[in-house]
């Protein structure tokens, strides 16, 4: 990856729809020649996909809940059977495992506290090995960084 690499990526994170004729101009390539190096950016795995950004606020999800998730165990089927399970709860946007305290943090979105009632006690503490959930709530996003440095 080289300065120009480098340069489409930026522009893709502010833009993912602009026109590869509009991206190739603004790095200094033919049309053809961006085009291949988006091509080479997405097949390496740099480029993982596209997708609309979403308004949780606009859709009506106003509460974002950060859930920290305590397992029975750390064994392969233990963890294998809890990450196949969680990624079925729709109100799942991340899950993390991670060491420390807990086995996993989530950040889960609902629409009042009622909503995420249900979603805890539905989903979440019906998943398998799940022995302890801390829900913490949000008060106000501060930054919801989509694009990383390049």
């Amino acid at each position: 990856m080289d300065a120009i690499d480098a340069a489409i990526l930026r522009i893709l994170q502010q833009n993912g729809r602009i026109a590869n004729a509009e991206l190739a101009e603004k790095v200094g390539l033919s049309a053809s020649a961006c085009s291949r190096r988006v091509d080479i950016l997405e097949k390496s795995g740099v480029i993982s996909g596209y997708h609309a950004r979403l308004s949780h606020k606009a859709l009506d999800y106003r509460i974002m809940v950060i859930v920290h998730i305590s397992l029975s165990g750390q064994f392969a089927k233990t963890l294998t059977e809890f990450e196949a399970a969680v990624k079925l709860c729709p109100n799942v946007l991340v899950c993390y495992l991670m060491s420390g305290e807990y086995d996993y943090i989530l950040r889960v979105a609902a629409k009042d506290l009622e909503d995420y009632e249900r979603i805890h006690r539905d989903w979440l503490s019906a998943l398998p090995h799940v022995v302890k959930i801390n829900s913490s709530f949000s008060l106000r996003e501060i930054i919801d960084r989509p694009n990383v440095g390049v």
